[in-house]
């Protein structure tokens, strides 16, 4: 599986396992980015958008430094930046918690047989679950719940539809992203942050059809 910038694939998360892919998969894991902030120009400066690029293309979180940047370049749409450092934060519980429910929900789905076997398989999709996050929360910094890459997504569900990735569990693990984050913060600002998470579900929804 790949999201982001991160090239990480359900069949793939090895480098030497890399080699063994089709020329077609590698070129769809190139291609394969959730995020663009090219739209974001009309509310922030370019330094501030430079931030997030340069955070999406190491394929990892704002770091504290990344979000007290953009809070001085746009002070304006830093309201939720708190937010979003509480759940980078706690991405490693609220990736757990995630995987648990998948693994419930989905019987046998890690063993062999299963969709997500062998543990390359399963591995890599925990993973995505992380960047799902790492995704959203780029959203939240920047007050924009229109964060994807129409282009990008496209990619990734065709690179979904080649290694066969189990869209089911994939958007089920989704939504509970959203469930665990929503236990990091306070129920009055659930329906805050919920469009960030509806967002890249719908858009992950949209796969299976």
């Amino acid at each position: 599986m790949v999201v982001g910038s991160e090239k990480i694939s359900v069949a793939a998360s090895q480098a030497h396992i890399m080699t063994q892919l089709s020329e077609t998969v590698q070129k769809l894991i190139a291609k394969s980015r959730i995020v663009s902030f090219k739209d974001w120009e009309s509310t922030h400066p370019p330094e501030a958008i430079a931030i997030f690029q340069a955070a999406d293309d190491r394929g990892d979180y704002l770091t504290d430094q990344d979000l007290q940047q953009i809070q001085e370049l746009a002070p304006e749409m830093a309201s939720l930046i708190p937010l979003a450092k509480l759940l980078r934060d706690h991405a490693p519980q609220i990736v757990d918690s995630a995987r648990e429910q998948v693994l419930q929900q989905f019987s046998g789905i890690t063993e062999s047989g299963g969709e997500l076997y062998p543990p390359e398989r399963a591995e890599a999709c925990w993973r995505d679950f992380w960047h799902f996050l790492r995704c959203i929360t780029y959203g939240i910094a920047g007050q924009r719940t229109d964060y994807t890459s129409p282009e990008g997504l496209t990619n990734m569900q065709k690179l979904y539809q080649e290694l066969k990735v189990p869209l089911e569990a994939m958007v089920f693990g989704l939504i509970n992203i959203k469930t665990a984050s929503q236990r990091e913060i306070e129920p009055e600002l659930h329906s805050t942050l919920n469009p960030y998470f509806e967002h890249l579900i719908t858009q992950l929804r949209h796969f299976q059809t």
